[in-house]
């Protein structure tokens, strides 16, 4: 049994190398209240948001920023808002065996900071942050070409925090 990274496409590191497996979730008819609770009781600022039927079928994205926005804008505390309400139905996602280059080109084209991890049926395998890029490339990065590492995080986040046009 090898211990070496899954590999794919002249030798590139894939998805499945870094993400976080242990992924917390919420559903769409759950309050924002306990949204709240489980990013702030996790360190988090992403949830997934997955099929009402007891599934772990990805049916869209919670941020922290979403659950400001709605409280703002719905006037309401979060006890009485709905995930379903605040939360982004068109996900960008990524597969276990997508490369790092891959996830980093969705994150940046996509402007968001972490990529939920599925299978081909959508189920919700883990999380990929830009974080976990971005210590990739800290870790060893003679060993990921030099600074090319370094390179693509950074043109990642460039990407994601410049201004959307109005």
């Amino acid at each position: 049994m090898s211990t070496r990274a899954p590999r794919r496409k002249k030798d590139s590191l894939v998805v499945e190398h870094l993400m976080t497996k242990a992924v917390h979730v919420c559903r769409p008819s759950d309050s924002l209240n306990l949204a709240a609770q489980i990013l702030w009781e996790n360190d988090i600022g992403t949830l997934p948001v997955v099929a009402e039927d007891g599934s772990n079928r990805l049916v869209g994205i919670l941020t922290d920023r979403d659950i400001c926005m709605a409280a703002y804008t719905q006037g309401k505390s979060l006890s009485n808002i709905s995930v379903e309400s605040a939360m982004s139905r068109d996900v960008k996602a990524c597969t276990p065996i997508t490369t790092l280059e891959e996830a980093a080109h969705a994150m940046a084209e996509a402007k968001v900071h972490r990529l939920p991890v599925v299978d081909g049926s959508r189920q919700v395998l883990g999380m990929l942050s830009l974080a976990d890029l971005a210590h990739e490339a800290a870790r060893k990065p003679s060993a990921r070409g030099g600074s090319a590492g370094f390179a693509l995080v950074g043109k990642t986040l460039a990407a994601i925090v410049a201004p959307r046009p109005v």
